[in-house]
């Protein structure tokens, strides 16, 4: 009885870096079952190979110029079949982590992560498992347990990080110092920090504001 030969896992590769996607598509193309059916350097045009390509999986950086991993893993979402993801990035904030898994990433690595377990992810993923390594989902774990910050407490914190004080952060937002002390005692409290330094620096290392942005 002649065997039953399995499909290829199709898989488009999302960075924009050319090296990266070059480099993955030749190690891929190395391995049994696994085929390259497509490489787009930001979300619009991976968006618009998915029509082209029909993949069955997606492996994509996170940071990109204009549409960025975080929305791509969002527009799939609103998609009936969309095809799975794997993250590979080099960013490993808390919050990186937590908004990527949150906007439906089944896997995440880091690109210096070894040849093999990418190849392993790949395939666990489209079993319909997940791959998260032990220290990744370590960092997940933790970032659950906190609070979520509301969209004011967000804007509130990048003015922390800016030096604000309560009186500045109130006349730009048109709200009295007491709701901004209130605004900062609950910033302070979802960090699990003690004062407003220690929540501006927290933030920036978790990912939860990034640098460039304040």
């Amino acid at each position: 009885m002649q065997q039953k030969v399995q499909p290829k896992i199709r898989i488009l590769i999302v960075d924009d870096h050319p090296v990266v996607r070059a480099g993955l598509a030749s190690m891929l193309s190395t391995q049994s079952g696994l085929e390259v059916v497509g490489s787009a350097s930001s979300g619009e045009e991976a968006l618009t190979l998915l029509e082209q390509t029909a993949p069955d999986l997606i492996l994509l950086d996170l940071r990109m110029p204009g549409m960025d991993g975080l929305s791509l893993l969002r527009a799939l979402g609103k998609r009936a079949a969309a095809p799975k993801a794997i993250v590979l990035t080099s960013f490993e904030t808390d919050e990186d982590i937590y908004r990527a898994v949150q906007a439906g990433a089944r896997g995440y690595l880091l690109k210096n992560t070894q040849q093999q377990e990418i190849v392993d992810a790949i395939r666990a993923v489209y079993a319909g498992k997940r791959h998260i390594p032990p220290r990744i989902a370590a960092r997940l774990a933790d970032r659950m347990t906190r609070s979520n910050l509301t969209a004011r407490e967000l804007e509130i914190l990048e003015m922390l990080a800016k030096g604000l004080t309560n009186k500045q952060i109130g006349i730009a937002l048109g709200i009295s110092d007491n709701t901004a002390r209130n605004h900062v005692n609950s910033i302070i409290e979802k960090l699990e920090v003690s004062d407003r330094t220690e929540a501006a620096t927290a933030a920036i290392e978790q990912g939860i504001i990034r640098m460039g942005t304040v």
